[in-house]
């Protein structure tokens, strides 16, 4: 009888002493890394740059692209979703950076991720975007770069190298210094 009643109030004693300090400092270390900033920027510096993983896409218009059509182009690929808020928040950006810079070789293609062609043709309806858009199944960019979360943009410069990987939303900024970065001069990159 002695040796239950040890175990039953020993066990209580260990939660205390052991367990629960253990997860007290993983709440704190959670909390702590959640305030953190959760944008990802992977800026590669120019001697260090690699190629971009050959890629093939088609758009809803039925415009085909790969390495070799954007050779010598600035390529800037958006992974999005219609029900991201961020995704939305960034749109007139992007169509903004599509305007003002096309005419100077810059190519947008903005991948829908996981999304019905008819569920992405709908929200089309109600916020025309003026890049190219690319659905999942229409490309293998989406596995190539790990599009799990929304928005992610890499950007590739002339050579087919990249430049930036940049994962959430951050605004105009940053999105323009990047696109310094591989050569496309822009009026709000400093």
């Amino acid at each position: 009888m002695t040796t239950s009643k040890g175990i039953v109030l020993y066990f209580p004693v260990m939660l205390a002493k052991h367990i629960l300090p253990g997860c007290i400092v993983c709440a704190v270390l959670t909390i702590f890394l959640a305030a953190q900033d959760v944008h990802r920027d992977f800026t590669i510096e120019e001697d260090e740059r690699e190629p971009a993983p050959r890629f093939h896409a088609k758009t809803l218009e039925g415009e085909q692209f790969t390495n070799d059509s954007v050779k010598g182009k600035v390529v800037l690929f958006q992974f999005w979703t219609t029900w991201c808020p961020y995704c939305k928040s960034e749109e007139a950006l992007v169509n903004e950076i599509t305007t003002e810079f096309s005419a100077k070789g810059l190519v947008v293609l903005a991948v829908d991720v996981a999304e019905s062609k008819k569920v992405v043709q709908q929200y089309l309806k109600d916020h025309p975007r003026k890049c190219h858009i690319v659905m999942t199944g229409d490309t293998n960019l989406a596995a190539m770069y790990a599009a799990n979360r929304y928005p992610i943009y890499v950007v590739v410069d002339r050579e087919g190298k990249i430049v930036d990987t940049l994962r959430g939303a951050g605004g105009e900024r940053r999105l323009r210094r990047s696109l310094t970065r591989a050569g496309l001069e822009s009026k709000g990159s400093d």
